[in-house]
């Protein structure tokens, strides 16, 4: 009898595909929100060691969602290592409240001609820690619910 192979794709494959998509995807809601004026943050910050007015164009906003697709595959990952076995959304929803504390007070004053989180006005700050919930929210339930299926599957297979 030939075994049949339920989950062809690694676990750690999986989650970095979820965070790229995570992250290209995040990247994007950053730039409509922005433009829509719900919030003075831009995604381009991320662009802000480099000089250039194409940063402010389609080929900024192309390269910000590459590089914050590559930057949250260490969170999607950061994440799979810690919090996989949690089955809860909440969890998700903590890890994108911490992931926002981490960014806007330790990696955000690295960035040239940024201002403090607390600076700006609170429509901003509650638009991206809704934004960053949502975004911890997508990438754990997405890696939670892939390693309940291969757990799932596993136990199916042992079964047989």
């Amino acid at each position: 009898m030939e075994e049949k192979n339920y989950y062809a794709v690694p676990l750690i494959t999986m989650a970095v595909v979820t965070g790229f998509i995570a992250g290209v995807f995040g990247s994007l809601l950053g730039y409509t929100v922005y433009y829509l004026n719900f919030t003075e943050i831009t995604p381009g910050v991320i662009l802000a060691p480099w000089n250039g007015g194409w940063k402010d164009g389609w080929a900024g906003i192309l390269l910000a969602a590459l590089l914050y697709g590559l930057v949250s595959i260490l969170a999607a990952l950061l994440y799979y290592g810690t919090l996989r076995k949690r089955k809860s959304f909440w969890w998700g929803a903590a890890y994108g409240v911490i992931l926002f504390l981490f960014v806007f007070f330790v990696l955000y004053p690295l960035f040239p001609g940024t201002k403090s989180l607390l600076k700006y006005d609170i429509n901003s700050i509650l638009t991206g820690l809704c934004a960053y919930i949502l975004y911890g929210v997508f990438i754990g339930y997405s890696i939670s619910y892939e390693y309940e299926e291969f757990i799932y599957l596993k136990q199916l297979k042992l079964k047989q």
